[in-house]
């Protein structure tokens, strides 16, 4: 009880949740896609723009000299959050999208030649397929995937098999993003190691995971890490590539331009040192000054406070779905995070969506960008609820009555609490 008291005192720090929407309090389910910003990410990003205003790296003067330095305790924030060994091996970048092409550019152009073996999942994001098929496509490589079951898990145990002498890398997702499944990338990363040693890279998309999850990349072993700022409450343009050190010094850059360089001439040029080395140009400043503000919020909420009140947010979701007898919920896996998706028989999920939205419940409706998995499930798109720790058991319970409401009008008849109860 003390865990949900102190929660609710958290919803305050979110302005964005104290608005009606068509004439309803919001409700926010739509966390996956993005969070909502707490004021303390607002502040800053405003406190940027009215007093720091200025480039970073670039000058001697205060404003300059202020703004580099709440940019480099981004960094710091972010080393510290994730448990990297050095500032080295954190490069902004403006997403987890830009972070894994430049990964496959960058990695994939001086370590993936024809013929090698690039190994993603059934369930991977469209940002954590597409950029893996053009370098296959580029470098006349081999993509496979590593399959899943009806539950929604990967079946990990085949990666032994499907490693060979040519496998250069696997790339696979911490949480999917469409269903919730939890992979167990500690166990994985174990496994690539009996089988290939550190031959195999191993790149895991955190993006659904950094908000939610305790994240140690030491501890996990994984070659590189990757995650978006604006899934976890900060600003949207911002991101992070994690890479053990040794690997990113071996990587040439992505981009050429500005504040990357050491020595430019017509006829050549030498590179910055690390992280320098691959952040051309003028960077998203407030959104990297914004993303070191979110991390230290929830450093003082605490990650596995956190993880602890949305395993119960996602328990009872489960629970009040289930028992509404006309939701197929996709994807059961039994290690889940705070995200469900469904489908209801005769209701299109953007009917789902859009019905929703008039009673004031914000929710994805789509394909979630994993058109793959939808394809394994044998459905389009689904409707999409995800959690974030100023969410409510009561909100859950609108939810559910609103949907009830929903197909009573899509069908033209009632359902009796005999129905529910049988379920």
């Amino acid at each position: 009880m003390r865990l949900l008291k102190n929660f609710e005192s958290y919803r305050h720090d979110f302005p964005a949740l104290y608005q009606e929407v068509h004439g309803h309090d919001l409700i926010y389910f739509d966390n996956a896609a993005t969070t909502l910003k707490p004021m303390v990410v607002i502040n800053e990003v405003m406190n940027h723009y009215y007093a720091d205003t200025s480039n970073v790296h670039r000058g001697v003067h205060t404003l300059s000299e202020r703004a580099t330095l709440k940019f480099e305790a981004a960094r710091e924030s972010v080393r510290t959050f994730i448990g990297a060994a050095s500032l080295s091996e954190i490069v902004f970048t403006s997403g987890t999208t830009e972070s894994i092409n430049l990964l496959a550019h960058s990695f994939g152009d001086a370590f993936i030649a024809s013929e090698d073996e690039i190994i993603i999942t059934a369930m991977e994001h469209h940002s954590n397929i597409v950029p893996w098929q053009l370098l296959a496509q580029r470098k006349g490589a081999i993509l496979k995937a590593l399959p899943m079951n009806e539950c929604g898990e990967l079946a990990w145990d085949l990666l032994a098999t499907m490693i060979t002498s040519r496998t250069k890398l696997l790339s696979l997702t911490f949480v999917s993003n469409a269903i919730g499944t939890i992979n167990p990338i500690k166990e994985i990363i174990a496994l690539v190691r009996s089988v290939a040693g550190t031959k195999v890279k191993v790149v895991v998309d955190a993006a659904q995971a950094v908000a939610h999850l305790p994240l140690d990349v030491k501890d996990l072993d994984c070659d590189f890490l990757v995650f978006s700022g604006h899934k976890v409450f900060a600003a949207t343009g911002v991101g992070v590539l994690y890479g053990k050190e040794a690997l990113l010094e071996s990587m040439p850059p992505y981009k050429g331009g500005g504040h990357m360089i050491r020595k430019v001439s017509l006829e050549k040029s030498s590179f910055a040192d690390l992280p320098d080395k691959f952040e051309a140009g003028t960077p998203a400043i407030e959104g990297v000054i914004s993303l070191g503000s979110a991390l230290n919020y929830l450093q003082k909420i605490g990650i596995e406070n956190i993880r602890t009140y949305e395993e119960e947010l996602a328990a009872f979701a489960e629970a009040e779905l289930s028992a509404l007898p006309f939701i197929r919920v996709i994807g059961k896996a039994s290690c889940k995070a705070a995200i469900h998706s469904f489908v209801i028989e005769g209701v299109h999920p953007h009917d789902i969506g859009t019905y929703l939205d008039q009673k004031g419940i914000a929710i994805r409706s789509g394909h979630h960008c994993a058109a793959p998995l939808m394809e394994f499930f044998g459905v389009v798109a689904t409707a999409r609820i995800s959690f974030a720790f100023y969410n409510r058991l009561a909100e859950i319970k609108i939810l559910r009555n609103e949907l009830i409401k929903m197909w009573e009008f899509f069908h033209g008849q009632s359902l009796s609490r005999a129905d529910l109860r049988a379920q």
